[in-house]
């Protein structure tokens, strides 16, 4: 009901992520951020490959996958020791649901390439792999999958079965990709839409709770009504990382999407590339390239906006900054008790955008998208205040006095501000 807060793998580990790391940053937010809302610890792409992450953030074309005899991906146990003797990921959900919190996997969307060659059966059917698969129907960067064709008997049942698997390992979050932006196989009379339609069946079938993360975008407004029927969050942006084009481009984003928001439906800005990532890349990583100022401006714009907050770094590297930037519970009302956020302002230079508390508190973020420091302010009455306010600063925990014309914010580069105002 309010937006999913957590970690992913990717950004740090990309496809090479292990148990250990898993493991790992779980204990990091069970002792750090459970109290502060963040529960999901999320492993993304390529569990199933035991070779993942030898050729650094690349994939391996038609690298051999770990399926079981029905066609289903399980964890390659050289990097999940835990799953031998068919136990799967859940020696790992256990582990980590006695932390406090809530385990999620990656998939893409269809039938292994190597199950269908196999021509292994779909359990639950009189069916082969082979007879369910679109083969022209293929992710455009990964060759693991081919699409599943919705009319043909076992096409359900497939995704049941492997819905089934998940529940019974007792994960709790799906993250489906190469399926999000349905205009991408607009071309195809089988387009992902009906992928997506089975995958809510599989879900409710299977007896388990599961929030459906779609990805990647961009997904497209037109097609926000099935995305809302069927999803919890779709992306609406391709991969998103640490660079202030990208992170620029997202209020263009955001204002297209900011009337899909609603308990249940959740517009994806995609992870936050904070701290420690890309540590496959060469074992080494890096820090953030974002500025402070970027930084605080994609967490005021996440958390206005009400995208979830899924932290992409190595979370045990976290210094004291990107800790209190998760941890900010007057910053972190606004994404879980906030709603009708709105941007009221945007040109080249400066943005604002504005939301209001459950309590009637009024929020308004503003914003520096120019290469100088400049000063960015709004009136009340385009927040749509009248009378006078207290005004606290979120960020620096800060009460700034009282106003009955406007608020203003001297910024950075890059930089912005999160006020609360409460009517005197």
């Amino acid at each position: 009901m309010t937006p999913p807060m957590g970690w992913n793998s990717w950004d740090c580990y990309g496809p090479a992520v292990n148990e250990e790391q898993l493991l790992g940053n779980a204990a990091y937010m069970a002792e750090h951020l459970k109290k502060y809302g963040w529960q999901y610890v999320v492993c993304d792409i390529q569990w199933s490959e035991p070779n993942a992450g030898k050729e650094g953030w690349d994939y391996i074309p038609f690298n051999p996958l770990c399926l079981d005899e029905y066609g289903r991906q399980i964890p390659a146990e050289n990097r999940f020791p835990s799953a031998a003797n068919g136990q799967g990921f859940k020696p790992i959900a256990d582990k980590i649901h006695e932390m406090g919190l809530k385990f999620g996997i990656h998939i893409m969307r269809g039938v292994p390439r190597l199950a269908v060659h196999q021509q292994l059966p779909v359990l639950g059917s009189n069916t082969t792999c082979n007879r369910i698969a679109l083969e022209n129907s293929m992710c455009k960067w990964n060759s693991d999958m081919y699409g599943v064709d919705y009319r043909k008997p076992g096409a359900q049942e497939y995704y049941n079965s492997i819905f089934d698997l998940y529940a019974s390992w007792g994960v709790d979050f799906v993250k489906v990709d190469d399926i999000c932006n349905t205009n991408l196989y607009i071309d195809n009379p089988y387009s992902a839409e009906k992928e997506i339609e089975m995958i809510r069946k599989a879900i409710d079938q299977c007896g388990r709770e599961m929030v459906l993360s779609l990805s990647p975008g961009p997904a497209v407004i037109e097609k926000a009504w099935h995305l809302r029927k069927n999803a919890n969050m779709w992306r609406i942006t391709d991969d998103f990382w640490d660079q202030w084009p990208l992170l620029l481009h997202m209020f263009e984003r955001c204002e297209v999407w900011q009337r899909q928001v609603s308990p249940g439906c959740w517009p994806d800005c995609d992870m936050l590339p904070l701290g420690h990532i890309r540590i496959t890349d060469d074992g080494k990583g890096h820090m953030t390239h974002f500025t402070r100022e970027e930084q605080v401006t994609m967490m005021t714009l996440w958390t206005i906006f009400r995208s979830p907050l899924i932290m992409g770094g190595e979370m045990r590297d976290n210094d004291e900054w990107t800790l209190s930037l998760l941890t900010n519970e007057e910053v972190l009302r606004v994404l879980n008790h906030s709603s009708g956020a709105e941007q009221i302002m945007r040109d080249e230079e400066k943005a604002a955008w504005v939301s209001r508390d459950e309590d009637g508190a009024v929020y308004a973020a503003l914003f520096n998208l120019s290469e100088k420091p400049s000063t960015v302010k709004v009136l009340l009455e385009e927040l749509g205040c009248e009378g006078s306010f207290r005004v606290r600063d979120l960020w620096n925990h800060k009460d700034l006095g009282e106003t009955a014309e406007e608020v203003c914010a001297e910024l950075l580069p890059h930089g912005a501000a999160l006020y609360r105002l409460e009517k005197m």
